[in-house]
């Protein structure tokens, strides 16, 4: 059959025993369905500073946004840097506001100006498996806990 080059929307690079992928013409033609194309880039996909808002006006195309919000959870196979945003605009799908509508063109904003940045997978002879979570202090609005942490899994 060949060497892959592209499965599911996701553009597949081989360069020695390493591989690339992308999803840059996947990313591209959500923000043209989105028109936004020529959008202004941002440099985070979510304001850093402060808690999304959970209430606002209602938007008026709810299917649009969840359109558009689902597009960019699959964006995320490849784009581990706006998971995070994406899953708290997904959060609010049921019924989004204007500050989710916002948090979902900021992030589309910040999407257009990487839409060649990817996923690089190398080849290793150490099996072990590293994940780890940004700390968010205080961050659910409820508990007030915080979100953090680091998994190590040795072979």
């Amino acid at each position: 059959m060949g060497d892959l080059h592209f499965f599911l929307g996701i553009d597949v690079k081989q360069i020695a025993d390493d591989f690339y992928l992308s999803q840059e013409c996947y990313a591209i033609d959500i923000l043209e369905r989105a028109g936004m194309s020529n959008c202004h880039p941002v440099s985070t996909p979510i304001d850093c500073k402060g808690k999304l808002p959970t209430d606002g006006d209602a938007i008026d195309d709810a299917k649009s946004y969840s359109s558009l919000a689902g597009a960019l959870q699959y964006l995320t196979v490849t784009r581990p840097d706006i998971a995070f945003a994406v899953q708290q605009a997904c959060l609010h799908m049921h019924d989004p506001r204007a500050p989710h509508l916002t948090l979902l063109k900021r992030i589309l904003r910040y999407v257009g100006d990487t839409t060649s940045l990817g996923l690089h997978l190398h080849a290793s002879n150490d099996l072990t498996v590293t994940a780890y979570s940004d700390a968010d202090w205080a961050g659910c609005p409820d508990t007030r806990r915080s979100t953090s942490g680091v998994l190590r899994v040795p072979r």
